[in-house]
């Protein structure tokens, strides 16, 4: 059997839902405001060891800021 090299990156991808606040005016979204706060609730695995999932929804969790924020797929 192969053991997995210790030092080898972990990662996994998971979603959940947050709620947004979405102003609008005369017919145009003006702004959108993801409510980061939110705890994380219910996520659902997209890709990567799902043994490593609550490790990764507890950092997600602590209160570190998150590096990058992306739009849309």
């Amino acid at each position: 059997m192969i053991e997995p090299d210790p030092s080898a990156t972990r990662r996994v991808v998971f979603q959940y839902l947050v709620p947004v606040h979405v102003e609008v005016e005369d017919g145009l979204v003006v702004c959108v405001t993801v409510i980061d706060e939110t705890p994380v609730r219910d996520p659902t695995l997209v890709e990567g060891d799902a043994g490593y999932l609550p490790e990764a929804v507890a950092a997600a969790d602590d209160g570190q800021p998150w590096p990058s924020w992306r739009f849309g797929y």
